[in-house]
């Protein structure tokens, strides 16, 4: 990425929208210069494109409305606060028609104090505290999110303490269709945490996840919504979307069999993959709402039962792609390996504090010079973190120009979505801020942790 053809010119996938590069070859971001930003507001930073953020959202959420308009169905989007989650974010896609997923106490937390209405916002979580489920309820929730045969009592039971209306409840389930990459975030297998089997007993009893959907209905204090499925992130094959709605749409007609009851709404998740590579092809809106469509409709046809409402929960496609993180050079080192080729380790000033999914997942990213263009023949390079681990890498494998030197910039592409929720203060470094840029003007949307928030927590 350097050269004079790219001067001016959108850097296109897997970068921010408005990302290019200015006059002079340094990378620009919702029109402001990475220098100004390094400048301004130090490294390592993530950088999130607002513009970007709220279109993304916007796409997703008509594409999906307007896909399943034709078959006379509506559309709920939630935003999946996972990804990245903070007061303006959750305003950002509150603006843009979308509710908010929220999986703990600390995310709706922050959705709440930014705002959005608690019809607005939904519970999940496989292990709901009291409290937890207690604060959902006091803010009126627009439903939670049943993971457990446990939480049916638990939620009617401090419901009916409440004196109040019956709780909106969707029960989660695991389909059992694996989609996404590594094994961590796929979740619709059964041997994991999340949801419930439709498989029935041996003995041809209920499926747990039947079960519990008789328990809710049991339960005056309930109001049964809907049925949910997430089948894993990073998913770049519309199939297993359309198989675990298949699977659903079954299940919802089997319970409706059993119980006389047509549960109203199904909701499929998250998990849309993006691309982190150049070369990557991700999983476009209009694709997947045309293909979810169209499977629904031919289920539909088949089981002989009307469509319900559906819901899904995009985070990554939408946060992902609009955020990079900014890094200065610091140490490089040549290392020549076995068979003769020489790698150059780039150490940065952040790692897997930062961004931990390499470590993790062994996640791949990609990696520019940002400050500048180069003409110089390029190196095989891996940057690399300051902490002390051998696992703490931030991008595998890139060409980096071989005149990279100490003090230039590096931007990784696509960090918006868990780099700063997965963030820890690993080695004692504090956590990066949340930089926001739109139309030539950058803010901090989430500070900078300082060596002054670190001993504030520690009681000597």
């Amino acid at each position: 990425m350097s050269g004079a053809a790219e001067v001016g010119a959108a850097l296109g996938s897997p970068w921010p929208a408005t990302a290019r590069r200015g006059d002079d070859g340094a990378l620009v971001v919702g029109g402001v210069d990475v220098r100004r930003l390094a400048e301004a507001h130090g490294t390592p930073a993530y950088v999130l494109d607002e513009s970007d953020v709220r279109a993304r959202a916007r796409e997703l959420r008509c594409a999906l409305e307007s896909a399943f308009a034709e078959l006379g169905v509506g559309v709920d989007v939630y935003y999946a606060g996972k990804a990245f989650l903070s007061v303006a974010v959750a305003r950002w896609v509150h603006d843009e028609g979308l509710f908010i997923d929220t999986a703990t106490g600390g995310e709706l937390g922050v959705a709440l104090f930014a705002g959005v209405p608690g019809e607005r916002i939904g519970l999940h979580g496989n292990n709901k505290s009291d409290a937890e489920i207690a604060r959902a309820l006091d803010a009126g929730v627009a439903r939670l999110v049943i993971d457990a045969p446990d939480e049916v009592d638990r939620i009617a039971d401090q419901a009916a303490v409440r004196s109040r209306g019956p709780v909106r409840v969707m029960v989660r389930v695991t389909t059992g269709v694996h989609a996404g990459g590594h094994e961590y975030i796929a979740t619709s297998h059964e041997d994991q945490k999340f949801g419930l089997s439709i498989v029935p007993g041996p003995d041809g009893s209920d499926s747990p996840a039947v079960a519990v959907v008789r328990a809710v209905l049991a339960r005056p204090e309930l109001e049964l919504i809907g049925i949910h499925s997430h089948i894993g992130s990073q998913i770049l094959d519309p199939g297993g979307f359309v198989a675990a709605l298949t699977r659903v749409l079954r299940l919802r007609a089997e319970i409706a069999a059993q119980t006389g009851v047509l549960v109203p709404e199904v909701d499929l998740g998250g998990g849309f993959g993006i691309a982190y590579l150049p070369g990557d092809v991700a999983l476009e809106p209009t694709r997947i709402a045309k293909d979810l469509a169209a499977a629904a409709a031919a289920s539909a046809d088949e089981l002989g039962v009307p469509l319900p409402r559906f819901s899904f929960e995009p985070g990554r496609t939408i946060v992902g792609p609009p955020g990079i993180t900014l890094y200065t050079v610091g140490t490089i080192k040549p290392v020549r390996l076995a068979d003769g080729t020489v790698r150059t380790y780039v150490s940065v000033d952040g790692g897997m504090s930062d961004n931990l999914r390499p470590a993790l997942y062994k996640a791949d990213y990609h990696a520019v010079l940002a400050n500048r263009t180069s003409s110089a023949e390029t190196m095989l390079a891996r940057v690399v973190g300051k902490h002390c681990e051998s696992g703490d890498i931030v991008v595998r494998d890139c060409y980096l120009p071989a005149d990279l030197r100490r003090g230039d910039l590096l931007a990784v592409a696509a960090t918006g979505a868990y780099g700063r929720s997965m963030a820890s203060s690993y080695n004692l470094v504090p956590r990066p801020p949340v930089v926001s840029v739109r139309d030539g003007v950058s803010r901090e949307i989430v500070r900078r942790e300082t060596e002054a928030d670190l001993l504030a927590l520690d009681r000597g």
